[in-house]
């Protein structure tokens, strides 16, 4: 089962900057060893800023490797496969995109990627693994030795189960079926895990992980999961709309950018209930 995260969660993001304080300061100097770019995931402005970043870091001769989110484990393959033999995003976009994301909002990233060599990366779970997750819990997509490695189930304290339940509920407009939340949990969490752990496979000279604001925070996102295999040289970037002066402290830093127009995204919105 497929749920609308994606358009949801940005109504989540605006909510909680007009709540909290933010601010943009200048991208590091010296880039982190695992360096975590969100995004509003339809918010021209907020893509091209973070290009710029990149591209400034990438100008400084730093080379790491780029994993997306909007890549999933069963396009992996076919990604590999695109960075190989195509010349232009175009053709990587065609041989291993799927349907879901707004692909010319990427194509600049995935161009700069082929400009400088970088390796590229499938970030997501699948949307079997997804719905496995979702059904069957997070240890029928993360093998034993991922489950360990990440100190699963213990590291999923109280606290964090409790603030990612706050968040599906306010991501999806407060109509998630209560039947519903602990497998969308259970999929957010594999999601995490799995974006970490990919991270990990593809740190030789640093590594940028592309993806939704939410899986970018530093208290329940990936630099929390990172942070159980022990690596501390993490940076946070959130690119918020509407963030005004004062930090916000999801995330290592807080780049403001201007709210892309769009409908609200909870009229209408009706959720099945969980079988």
């Amino acid at each position: 089962m497929q749920f609308p995260t994606r358009r949801l969660t940005q109504a989540a993001a605006l909510a909680m900057a007009l709540l909290l304080n933010a601010c943009a300061s200048p991208p590091p100097a010296t880039p982190p060893a695992f360096l975590l770019l969100g995004e509003v995931h339809d918010n021209p402005q907020g893509h091209r800023q973070r290009l710029n970043d990149l591209r400034n870091l990438l100008a400084q001769g730093w080379r790491p490797a780029i994993v997306m989110e909007q890549f999933d484990a069963a396009q992996s393959e076919k990604l590999s496969a695109a960075m190989r033999d195509c010349k232009n995003a175009d053709c990587v976009i065609a041989k291993a995109g799927s349907g879901g994301w707004e692909w010319p909002l990427y194509r600049p990233l995935i161009e700069l990627a082929l400009r400088y060599q970088l390796p590229l990366a499938a970030a997501n779970l699948s949307r079997q693994q997804l719905g496995s997750a979702m059904r069957q819990g997070i240890n029928s997509v993360l093998d034993t030795k991922t489950m360990q490695d990440f100190g699963l189930p213990a590291s999923l304290t109280p606290e964090l189960y409790a603030i990612q339940r706050e968040e599906i509920v306010a991501g999806h407009c407060g109509k998630a079926p209560a039947s519903m939340l602990e497998g969308m949990i259970n999929a957010q969490v594999a999601r995490d895990v799995w974006m970490a752990k990919v991270m990990l496979e593809h740190n030789v000279r640093g590594v940028v992980l592309i993806a939704g604001n939410g899986h970018v925070r530093r208290d329940w996102g990936v630099a929390y999961w990172l942070r159980q295999r022990g690596p501390s040289d993490i940076r946070s970037v959130g690119y918020i709309e509407n963030a005004d002066s004062t930090e916000i402290p999801q995330f290592d830093r807080t780049v403001s950018v201007p709210p892309h127009p769009r409908s609200d995204p909870c009229e209408g919105l009706t959720l099945p209930a969980a079988r």
